[in-house]
């Protein structure tokens, strides 16, 4: 149960994360510069796909057991988002710290979800 509540709660603030992304653009992020209207119709356009991963996250989070494979598609999406941020750190260099830390979730939890859920079968 304790699982379900985590994801529910991972699914609640990537809707939260994509709607501000929404609303105001690639201004939101820390440590950004001012885009151009190119990378701000990008940044909003992406972040309606992040609203679309956490709506997913919350309706696997009502039963894990029988959405599994959906569940366990949407870590590994999220799990290659962390690989993305690695090949930008090989491409471009390192970002804001806040970055990096979540970089590192990215690449841990879904792993760590995955174990769990697997464990509480």
């Amino acid at each position: 149960r304790l699982l379900e509540t985590l994801i529910l709660i991972f699914g609640i603030v990537c809707i939260l994360i994509a709607c501000v992304h929404i609303a105001i653009g690639p201004s939101s992020i820390p440590g950004s510069v001012p885009v151009n209207a190119t990378m701000d119709s990008e940044d909003r356009f992406y972040a309606t796909l992040f609203l679309g991963f956490g709506a997913a996250l919350i309706w696997c989070s009502r039963n894990l057991k029988a959405r599994e494979g959906v569940f366990g598609a949407l870590l590994l999406t999220f799990f290659v988002g962390g690989l993305a941020r690695i090949i930008s750190v090989l491409a471009v260099g390192w970002p804001i710290p806040l970055f990096i830390v979540l970089g590192s979730l990215e690449l841990i939890l879904p792993p760590l979800f995955w174990w769990w859920h697997k464990q509480s079968r």
